[in-house]
């Protein structure tokens, strides 16, 4: 999806004009993906423009940073200022948000540890990652034959630029099947994410999602959707999940900052449930988007307000 300009872009503690947001050739980062960064969106809300679970996602770039030594020099207060500041120069009452931590330009090798720290936070308007129609009725997925990173190989649990050649190489391989997203497995064989979400699905009733142990990052909107499903009376657990899981599963959706909650209606062709979204996920689907907006007192503090 095309990326629609917006006017500012945070650097390094200074609002620059987007076109002028740009990177030496030589840039650490760009030669080794020695970097961090996080998803996050704006919501529109009968109070003004509103950051879903602002902190949480600024907590676990500055964790991500730590994983790899990266020594970010804002603290969490800043960057969630300087978040705020961004949405609300570039006057956007919805929006996707990046920030990023990088190693800039000065050193090259594979030793990351001489080189500069730059932080920038961009934001721009972008619509349903997987589509209004993948939304409403449901996407098509297939199982990649590219197995997610092993966490012994790479640190799954954190969001890291050069680690998601990975989940790249999935979608691509997906799309040019025919199908909307890549499920991944651990080379365990398991069922770990999608190439950018976490993924759930309804066994017996019962609504689970695959272990970190199984190479699944620990998802912000995922750790929302099982709070929201718990409250909404759902028995929800982790547990490790096989292919044939998948195929028999009662309803299955996928969960991510971009993606939002989005139902899965086939994996490799095999219909979940009726293909059609089931009623837990349409329930869980429904109250995730009025909390976005501002609609349910009971996850207000989810919700950083901009102005």
């Amino acid at each position: 999806m095309p990326i629609t300009a917006s006017e500012k872009i945070w650097m390094d503690g200074e609002l620059v004009d987007w076109e002028q947001a740009t990177i030496h050739v030589l840039t650490h980062s760009l030669h080794y993906g020695s970097g961090v960064f996080e998803g996050i969106r704006a919501y529109a809300t009968p109070r003004g423009p509103a950051v879903f679970r602002l902190r949480d996602h600024i907590t676990r770039l500055l964790g991500s940073a730590k994983v790899f030594l990266i020594n970010v020099p804002y603290s969490h207060e800043q960057l969630v200022a300087a978040t705020k500041q961004t949405v609300q120069v570039n006057g956007l009452e919805s929006c996707y948000i990046r920030p990023i931590a990088y190693l800039g330009y000065g050193e090259m090798g594979l030793n990351p540890l001489p080189a500069e720290v730059n932080v920038a936070i961009a934001v721009w308007p972008w619509g349903s990652y997987l589509g209004d129609e993948g939304v409403a009725s449901g996407v098509r997925v297939k199982i990649s034959t590219w197995l997610r990173h092993d966490p012994n190989a790479v640190p799954t649990a954190v969001k890291a630029t050069g680690m998601y050649i990975n989940s790249s190489m999935a979608k691509v391989e997906a799309l040019k099947a025919g199908y909307d997203e890549a499920i991944m497995l651990s080379p365990r064989g398991h069922v770990s994410e999608c190439s950018g979400e976490n993924i759930f699905v309804v066994k017996g009733g019962r609504l689970l999602t695959p272990p970190p142990s199984d190479g699944a990052l620990e998802g912000i909107t995922q750790a929302s959707v099982v709070t929201i499903a718990r409250d909404l009376g759902y028995e929800v657990g982790v547990s490790t999940l096989h292919r044939s899981d998948l195929y028999t599963a009662e309803e299955a959706f996928l969960t991510g900052t971009a993606a939002e909650v989005v139902p899965i209606s086939s994996v490799d062709d095999r219909l979940v449930g009726d293909g059609r979204p089931g009623a837990m996920t349409r329930s869980i689907q429904e109250t995730y988007f009025a909390t976005v907006r501002g609609e349910i007192d009971r996850y207000k503090d989810w919700l950083d307000y901009v102005g």
